[in-house]
Order: structure tokens, then sequence, then C-alpha cells
């Protein structure tokens, strides 16, 4: 439904801050210059990006750009049955949320937005931000200019940009912070909200702030900027600081952020933030998306190059007051609470629910006498009827300090223990009691085939299933398993953080007997805590309909292995990969039962997955190719590579990673050339030649960055690839082109 943007631009005026009331007034102006045909949709799609507009699958199955999806499972209803147009097809907005902190007008706000655009849903991100999906794009005025309006923009929330600064969600109440870094991450962000030297990335730009090296909740380890708190004692006088990391990133192939400067001084946080997007503007990739953000420009520079050139940049810079006006401000911030701290009320454990609840989603803070009360959000969602029943909770019983968390939850923080019993009942009216907050059911999973253009198996649809399942006896499984994170992604791009999971899954497509199945890579060696400490890798590929199988094989395993308190990372060590990816072997078979055609659906979808792609074309499924066979055979290199990695032995892992990729390559070569060259080099010519070069290994949406991961390792022959950061990477690279190489063979068989 198509909202007056007048109306609201007329009754909002005067109420809007006055450079953010223009910033509006500008994108609707380029919106009817789009209508008109004169303004290009490639300028046109930067500059809505830039404002958290996002084109998306939808429920007729089709994309706005033509493309043929699968059926939609996303709960608002609001799915457009209209023409397949940019104007007519509903999308996405992203909404920013610095720090997560909201209030309860903003919280309102949101659920009026929910409820008159997007069917009365709302989303939580892996990264604090809120998204209201089937938004239509004439609308987006007026959804921008009510959130403007309550103090939250749009801006940025997109694009080649920075975006959302992130932060712990128990910034000021947790007990092992070194400082409150609230109002530092405030600061940074007010600050480079449009500032003109953060205009001219390549790709984005994404920070995080986190009170303390040793938990999940900041998960600096995996952004563009990651800023720790730290403190050190100088003459008798306790100082505060920032150990600041860069480089970090999930994506396709994840990197671990590299440490800038061991203690940095909060008055030095925003200048050399500004040096840091100078340096980056300046030198990072602009032409190839694929390799533009800054974390391949430090590992082209080295750390210790890029730190100089920041160092140099920050001597350049012109004074801006507001460096120290900000830190000022940020030295005054305190948080206080609404009412009188108290102990539990006798009897309150006897609360039907209570007891349960409050060991899963309460947490004490270090002010005695409150808690924080995590409000679980399955799958990151929450109706407009709960954010208004929030909005009434939180001026109750706190001064309004709502959070969003990394994990798709919301936190209420500065909860006097005394009214405890009390709120919970109040949530659980509102049907935001549900317990397992931060447990194994507690899963995060990105929009996936639901919504995303670029999602391959459904991720909601999985996370939803096994939170079902894990449910029913969730609460009384081994308190080993009980603590595991799970988190899915629809795809490679980990956009539900994958590879930080205890046990992680992205999307693929298999073919089996002749049909398309959909499939989850299975992602072992994660680190969750110490701010996503470690990545993991995949180990295989399993049908979408045994993933939860596999999930109570591997935490049964567990439970019967471990030994004593050893940590699912270590016991993963220990056993290795190759005796897990044993136990998992099976499931890669089709049902036994004849005509079991659920097996070829994926979850919350009622038709057969990649029907509408793939055709009827093959026969019985019997006779294997020799394409299947050449990339069933490169599978078993990487994961081989895997296996030499955890053997402490890198430089093997990398070439087997590489010798990998060139097996796919020669498996789809075999496709048009009976007798492929046995070279390396000479197979990537005939694989460049035949694949690359008439855009058959192109992806619609990836293009052919994957063949590049091939081309350049031949060129590097090895070179740097002898430590174990630069063996994952490969490993990573690899695992990818042999996606790609599956997707362009099933492309070739419909």
């Amino acid at each position: 439904m198509k909202i007056s943007n007048t109306r609201w631009k007329e009754q909002l005026a005067g109420r809007l801050p006055a450079d953010w009331a223009e910033e509006i007034d500008i994108f609707e102006t380029e919106l009817e210059l789009r209508r008109q045909d004169k303004l290009e949709e490639r300028v046109f799609a930067e500059t809505r990006l830039r404002r958290g507009v996002y084109g998306q699958r939808y429920d007729n199955g089709r994309r706005h750009d033509g493309a043929q999806v699968q059926t939609l499972a996303f709960p608002s209803g609001a799915a457009s049955k209209g023409p397949n147009t940019l104007w007519d097809a509903p999308g996405m907005h992203r909404i920013k949320v610095p720090y997560g902190g909201l209030n309860a007008a903003q919280l309102e706000t949101m659920a009026d937005l929910a409820e008159e655009y997007s069917g009365g849903i709302a989303h939580i991100t892996t990264r604090q931000d809120f998204q209201l999906h089937y938004v239509h794009l004439d609308n987006t005025p007026a959804l921008m200019r009510r959130l403007a309006a309550v103090g939250i923009t749009t801006r940025e929330a997109c694009g080649n940009v920075v975006r959302n600064v992130t932060a712990c969600p128990y910034a000021g109440v947790c007990r092992g912070e070194a400082f409150d870094v609230t109002p530092y991450a405030d600061a940074l962000s007010r600050f480079l909200l449009g500032h003109p030297d953060c205009q001219e990335f390549g790709r984005k730009f994404k920070p995080a702030f986190s009170g303390c090296r040793e938990e999940a909740c900041g998960l600096t380890n995996m952004h563009d900027l990651g800023a720790i708190a730290v403190t050190r004692e100088v003459q008798g006088r306790r100082e505060r600081g920032f150990e600041l990391y860069v480089g970090g990133g999930l994506g396709a192939v994840p990197h671990q952020a590299k440490l800038l400067e061991p203690f940095l001084a909060p008055e030095e946080l925003l200048p050399i933030t500004q040096a840091m997007a100078r340096v980056f503007a300046r030198l990072g990739e602009k032409k190839n998306r694929n390799r533009a953000r800054i974390k391949f420009l430090i590992k082209d520079l080295g750390i210790e190059e890029f730190r100089r050139l920041v160092r140099e940049e920050r001597k350049l810079l012109p004074h801006d007051p507001r460096w120290s006006e900000y830190v000022r401000d940020a030295e005054r911030f305190a948080e206080t609470p609404r009412n009188a701290p108290g102990a539990l009320p006798a009897g309150a454990e006897q609360q039907p629910g209570f007891a349960q609840w409050k060991k899963s989603n309460v947490r004490p803070q270090r002010q005695e006498g409150y808690v924080v009360a995590t409000v679980t959000l399955p799958l990151g969602d929450i109706t407009a009827a709960q954010l208004r029943a929030l909005a009434d909770i939180v001026r109750k019983y706190n001064k309004e300090t709502v959070r969003t968390t990394v994990e798709q939850n919301i936190v209420l923080r500065w909860v006097s223990l005394a009214e405890l019993p009390e709120l919970y009942g109040e949530l659980e009216a509102a049907g935001l009691g549900q317990p397992g907050a931060g447990s194994i059911v507690d899963i995060v999973a990105c929009p996936g085939t639901d919504t995303c253009k670029l999602g391959i198996s459904s991720s909601r649809g999985l996370a939803a299933e096994l939170r079902n399942r894990l449910a029913e006896n969730g609460y009384q499984l081994d308190e080993s398993v009980r603590g595991l994170r799970i988190k899915v992604s629809g795809c490679f791009n980990s956009c539900g953080q994958h590879h930080i999971a205890d046990l992680g899954f992205y999307g693929v497509s298999r073919k089996i007997a002749g049909f398309a199945v959909p499939h989850f890579q299975v992602i072992l060696g994660g680190e969750w805590r110490n701010n996503g400490g470690s990545f993991g890798l995949p180990i295989m590929a399993i049908p979408s309909k045994h993933i939860p199988e596999a999930v109570t094989r591997i935490s049964g395993k567990y439970v019967a292995a471990r030994l004593g308190e050893e940590s699912f990372q270590d016991f993963v060590k220990r056993v290795g990969k190759a005796e897990i990816k044993a136990l998992l072997e099976d499931l890669t078979a089709p049902p036994e039962t004849p005509g079991d055609r659920s097996f070829f659906r994926d979850w919350g979808d009622a038709r057969e997955y990649g029907i509408g792609d793939i055709g009827i074309g093959e026969c019985a499924g019997e006779v294997v190719s020799a394409v299947e066979f050449g990339l069933a055979a490169s599978e078993r290199a990487v994961f081989e590579a895997q296996l030499e990695l955890e053997q402490g032995r890198p430089a093997q892992a990398a070439d087997t990673a590489v010798g990998a990729m060139v097996q796919a390559a020669e498996a789809l070569v075999r496709s048009e050339l009976e007798n492929p060259p046995q070279a390396r080099e000479q197979i990537a010519e005939e694989f460049r030649t035949r694949f690359y070069d008439t855009k058959k290994f192109f992806d619609p949406y990836a293009g052919g960055k994957f063949a590049h991961y091939l081309f350049s390792a031949l060129k590097k022959n090895g070179n740097g690839s002898d430590n174990a950061e630069a063996a994952h990477h490969l490993i990573e690279e690899a695992q990818l082109f042999i996606e790609a190489a599956h997707s362009c063979y099933n492309r070739m068989g419909a």
C-alpha cells in the first residue's frame, strides 16, 4: 500500500534535524528523477542503498529484476502480488541503531512502521539494526521522516560507507568490562555519519566496540575496526584507552583483525579513525569489488605499513573541535535506573515458567540489586503489538534503556531484582517470555531465501526447524550442549555469522537423481567467545533435510566423548574433523524410502527445490558423470587440506587446496574436452578459455569472482602461503571455487 509522503512531510515539518530533513528531501527528488528516467539506475542504486533501501525476493516467486526464485516463508504475510518492477515490488529497508540503543518512543514508531509498511513484523539483524521487509519504494521517504522525528536515521545503513557502529549491549552494566564503551560508540557514530572522508570507499566499513577481550558481545575480531576497552596505571592514576584492531571480516573468506594500536587514548579515537578512512578511501580497491574491503588492503600492505600510513595521515589532519567535544561528552555519560534496587521476592521461583526463564535470560549487573533481562526473539522477529508492549514495559521498569544484540534479541537493562517476577509476567503476556537466550535453541539466521536475492537454501526454515526440535527437550539437554551456538546462513556470505559458531551452516546446492537438492555445508572450528576468536571451515555438504540429524549426532558425540570440562572447540581439535565427518558420511545419501519427495524440498517451502531452474532433463541418476566424479574428488581434496592444516603443515595444506581448485576446473573442462591437459597451468588456461571468457562460470550475482581464486593462487605459485592464516584463506577460497563449479554444472544441466 502506498502512503502519502506529502502528508508526513507537512505533519513533521520542523521536528526533524535540519540536515536530516534536507537529506530526505534530496532522496525524494532523486526518486522522482529515477521514475522519469532522468537518473541512471546504476547511480540511483547506490544512492538508495546509502539510505538503507534494498531490493529483495518476494512472495510470487520472482525478484524485482525478473529472475525466478523460490516461494517465501517470511511470516509477515505482506508479500506483494503486483507487477514485477522496481516500483511495484516490495523491498527491504534497513534502519541503523547505533550500539543497539533504543527508547520507548522509537519502539512505538518502529511498531507503527512495521504495521503500516511491513505486514506487522520487524526484524533484528546480527549487527543490531532493524529491518522492515516488503516496503514499497514509494513509501521510503515517509518512513525516513517518521524515523528521523524520533532520532533515527537510515542514512548509510547500506552502501560503500561506514555502516552501523555496534557495541556490547551490556556496556556500562557488565561485571567484566574495563569501562562503558557506549558513549564512545555513540561519538564515533555521530562523527562519521555523512563525513566527507567516508564517502569514497570501494566497499563498506563496519566498526564495533567491546568492553572486554573475553566475551563475544562486541565481536570486534570480525570487524573492519574493532575497539576493545582497556585501562592502565600511570603515576597512580587509572587511564582509559582502546586496544584498536583493523581488517577483520567474515564474508566468503573471513579474515581476523590485526592489532593496530595496543593503547589508543580516547581523544585519539576519532582522528585516528578519520585518518584510517582517508587511507582506505585513497588506496583501497575500487574496480574489483571482491577485493575492496579494508582487510584486503591490509593483507596487501601488511599491518606495519598500514599503521605507518595511518599515523602519517593523522599528522596531516586539520584540527576538528569535535574530537575533544565528543570525548568530553562521553566522559560525562552515565545511565541511571528508574526504580530502587532490591532483592528477589520470596517464592518468586514458584511462578510458572519463571525459574527456567531466569536461569537462561537474566544476568546480574555490576550495580548491586539490578539485572539485565534478555527478550528472546526467535529468528530475530518481533511484531508491532510486541514492540508497543515493550515500550510500555520499559517506561515502567527502567529509564527506557533498551539494546538490540548481535544474537538478534533485545536486552532490558537496569531492572530491579525486586520487580523481576512482575516484569516476567508482563513479557509473558506479550509473548516475549520465552527462555533459552544464549543457548543452543537461540539460533541465529540470516533472511536467506525468504527475502535475500543471494540466498541458496532456506536458512530461516532450517533455523526454525532446529529450534522447534531442540526446544522439545532443549532445556533438559546436557549442560555442555545447552551452551553451544548454532548459526545459519543462506549462502557463503556469512550474514548469519556461521564462521564463528560452534555449529555453523551455510546454504549450497547439489544434484541428486538429476535434481537440485538444498544442502548446507557443515562448519566446525569456529569460536564465539573472545570476540569471535577463531573462524571455522566447512567439512562437508549435507542435504538440508538431514541437518537436524547431523546436529543430534555431533552434539551426542560431544557429550559421550568429552574429557572433563573440555570445550567444544578443544573437543573438535582433539577428535579431529575426519572422525566427525565419518560420523556424518551416510547423511549425504538420498532417503531410503522410494518416492519421498520431501527430501527435494527446502524447509518451509511446499515446492520441490530448484524444479523451475533444473527442469526434468537428466535421467534416473544411477549414472554418475565424469564431471560429478571430478567435483567429488575436489571436495575430498579440500577436506584433506583442512586435515593437513590441523596437523600443522600449512604449506602442504595450501598446495592441496590449490590442487582441489584445479581438480574442480578440470572436471568442468572434461565436460567439453575428452582428454584435458595434465599440467595445472594448462588446465587453468583451458578453464579460462572455455568457462571464464565465455562467462559460463559466472554466477548471476557473484559473476566470475571465484574464478580469480584459482588464477591468483596459480600466479602466486605458493608464495606467501606457508603460514596458517594464508592456508586457511586458500582453503576457504578453494571451497568457494568448488561451490561455484557445482553451480556451473547445475546450470549446464538445466
